[in-house]
């Protein structure tokens, strides 16, 4: 404990100045090198945050005040505005998104796992240092790739439920969707009224 205590202490001699990294600490603990990057971030922030403004100032001050009933309607993607604001807007673009969702994040955890999976040698050696049992980097490896097939089987057992269940498809078939009547065969399914559209 002495060896490693001495092997990391800094020699200084007594009337030498410290680097502002070594410096004393300031009141609440923190080193003049710490101010300095909390300065420096404090400054960036206040800059942006004053760009932001300064510029949607300018911008109220500069562009033409002039009303007219085209630039107070509702703007949504070009297409003019029907009717009331209140109408029920379709699932279908929300299942969308979140399966979107869940398999862009699907992905992107794939990335960390792969860095794992590619220094699985150095993971191994390290191990082996901390726990004191023999480690290989073929050992880490096949956790890494049970790991990896189980999350991606509950994603895939998501998608199977989507896919069966009619969710992936835009347009979907009457017989999987909810109807106010039970389905038997024979019967036409479009003359019936569907539980989401008023009867």
């Amino acid at each position: 404990m002495r060896s490693a205590a001495r092997r990391c202490s800094i020699v200084v001699p007594r009337n030498a100045p410290l680097p502002p990294s070594l410096g004393p600490p300031s009141a609440v603990g923190y080193t003049p090198a710490d101010m300095a990057v909390l300065l420096s971030i404090t400054i960036f922030l206040l800059f942006g945050a004053g760009f932001v403004f300064l510029n949607l100032m300018v911008g109220s001050l500069v562009r033409p005040q002039v009303p007219n009933p085209v630039k107070s309607s509702t703007y949504e993607c070009g297409e003019p505005s029907i009717g009331s604001s209140w109408v029920q807007f379709d699932l279908r673009f929300y299942i969308v998104a979140l399966v979107f969702l869940i398999f862009d994040v699907e992905v992107a955890l794939f990335y960390p796992w792969a860095v794992a999976w590619g220094s699985a040698a150095e993971m191994a050696v390290r191990l082996s240092a901390e726990t004191g049992t023999p480690i290989t980097a073929f050992d880490v490896r096949q956790v890494a790739l049970v790991d990896m097939l189980f999350f991606f089987g509950v994603l895939l057992v998501g998608f199977a439920y989507l896919w069966r269940f009619g969710y992936l498809d835009w347009v979907r078939s009457a017989a999987t969707t909810s109807l106010k009547v039970d389905y038997k065969p024979g019967i036409d399914l479009r003359q019936q009224a569907r539980v989401d559209r008023p009867a």
